[in-house]
């Protein structure tokens, strides 16, 4: 396919092994000034408008104390101007810090307080439910008044060019207690991570068309933001996730590429109305964050238009599988192999490697790696493994999994909820598969707690259908089915699962509450 000329020397650009992402938005900018940039419900800007907004921002940030390096907090819901201040942040040669709006007020602190921040932008709703107290100290910028905040037309920021240790951002973990720690990226990671796709969006010819609706203070909602930014695209940002509004705004946007967690992909294939609307503009759709089960893959391989890739990796980085699911239907049940630049070894629980097939801790490293946790040396060190015969440096990705003969990477569970009864290892996917194979259970999750004869025993929780049979019957038919290491001490049926705002399960929350069953 022919590309424009446009095309051609932004795909010159993102082929260099390091760039600048201002230099890139401002050449899209000066190449597309009045091609739609960014869209909300409230409306929409140009790129020119963007770049404009970005650069006023940039330079009254700059004006009020912002400091190369230094971070901008970021509390709110998704919306253009939330998106500008991230960029704004950016542009100023500091670091954009989305903190996690479901964080408590402790936390948020915590958390803008680690970053460094003299800024926080915050929108109207979490400025009420925190009061006008909370992180008084910094200079708070409400949301829905930055046009105001900002320079005057015209005004241009410093001069401002990306080196690649420069932190680009801090994405905040999202820890269930304690203050979540600080992820930082630098620009050389984000420009390996998005320019790469970018590039494979412009040499493929694809009007790249975005709907981003997870929120912007999570990692995954990168994928589906800067990547599109950086091949010249137009993003529409969601604010809270909707079945029905998705479903609009993909119809009428005619939306190319889009970013889903698991949890979302399954509330549109339960939607009622989702086959009544048009989809085929879609050409590639991602998935990560959390467990994608092969049976909700099929699906959405049936129903749903365009590629279908799952990424599987962590927010501080390590070992990235991509799984092209629409390439191998066969494989649904692993997450892929690993990307190009990226290893992975399996490890037994005193850090040797173990044969293949075998399941094990899995670690990596590629070139899209953390530069650390701000301000937290100590956990940057416990994350991390270091080869002790070549010294390389890699990500404990926290899952135990196998390799199969092919090189794809079945996941068992997570390190940390490996059950150890009896002396014997327990994998919580394992009966949670079981589970799930009763007709009457639509969704299952199992976690150990503490046992005085075990050690540990297994609990599970089940979100059944109406009309079901009771959570003993359920398990009864399941433990027949078990071996006798492997059997479920008790079952609870619950309304639904405990979820984040980014639709990952939290198993804290259900471990808490069985131990409270259990009294």
């Amino acid at each position: 396919m022919t590309m424009t000329p446009i095309a051609e020397a932004m795909s010159a650009k993102l082929s260099e092994p390091f760039g600048s992402f201002p230099a890139i938005l401002r050449d899209w900018a000066q190449a597309q000034p009045d091609t739609i940039a960014l869209m909300d419900d409230d409306g929409d800007c140009s790129w020119a408008e963007m770049i404009d907004r970005i650069e006023r921002l940039a330079a009254r940030l700059v004006e009020t104390g912002l400091e190369r390096g230094q971070s901008v907090a970021i509390l709110g819901n998704s919306s253009i101007s939330y998106a500008l201040v991230f960029l704004a942040a950016m542009r100023a040669g500091g670091v954009a810090a989305p903190l996690t709006t479901s964080a408590s007020p402790d936390q948020l602190a915590g958390m803008a307080k680690d970053s460094g921040a003299i800024h926080l932008f915050i929108d109207a709703k979490k400025s009420a439910e925190l009061g006008p107290d909370f992180m008084a100290d910094l200079t708070r910028v409400p949301l829905e008044e930055v046009e105001d905040w900002m320079a005057p037309a015209g005004v241009l920021a410093p001069d401002f060019s990306p080196e690649t240790r420069d932190p680009f951002n801090i994405i905040y973990s999202s820890g269930t207690t304690g203050i979540p720690k600080g992820i930082v990226h630098s620009h050389q990671m984000r420009w390996r991570q998005f320019g790469a796709t970018a590039l494979s969006y412009l040499q493929a010819g694809l009007p790249v068309r975005s709907l981003a609706s997870t929120p912007l203070y999570s990692n995954t909602t990168m994928v589906a933001f800067l990547a599109p930014l950086l091949a010249g695209g137009t993003i529409r940002i969601m604010g809270k996730f909707d079945c029905a509004r998705w479903l609009d705004h993909a119809t009428a946007d005619r939306t190319t590429v889009t970013m889903l967690v698991p949890v979302q992909y399954q509330r549109l294939m339960d939607y009622s109305g989702f086959d009544e609307h048009d989809l085929s503009s879609l050409a590639m759709k991602y998935c990560t964050s959390a467990p994608f089960s092969a049976d909700l893959k099929a699906e959405v391989l049936r129903r749903m238009p365009g590629g279908l890739v799952e990424i599987y990796s962590m927010t501080e980085g390590g070992v990235v599988c991509l799984l092209a699911a629409h390439e191998f239907p066969d494989k649904l049940h692993t997450v892929g192999r690993p990307a190009p630049g990226s290893e992975m070894k399996v490890l037994d629980d005193e850090d040797r490697e173990v044969p293949p097939g075998t399941p094990g801790n899995l670690v990596g490293r590629s070139q899209t790696m953390m530069s650390g946790y701000k301000n937290r040396p100590d956990k940057t060190a416990e994350a991390q493994w270091t080869d002790p015969e070549t010294g390389d440096v890699w990500m404990r990705m926290g899952d135990i999994g196998r390799v199969d003969d092919q090189g794809f990477v079945e996941l068992v569970g997570r390190a940390k909820d490996m059950i150890i009864s009896g002396g014997f290892n327990i994998y919580p996917s394992d009966l949670e598969a079981e589970l799930e194979q009763e007709d009457d259970v639509t969704e299952a999750a199992v976690v150990g707690i503490d046992s005085p004869r075990w050690g540990e025993t297994p609990v599970g929780f089940v979100v059944v259908q109406d009309g079901a049979r009771g959570a003993d019957e359920i398990m009864a038919a399941v433990n027949a089915r078990l071996g006798k290491t492997q059997r479920l001490s008790a079952l609870h049926a619950i309304e639904e699962m405990p979820r984040s705002h980014i639709g990952k399960l939290l198993k804290t929350d259900l471990r808490e509450e069985a131990m409270r069953r259990a009294g």
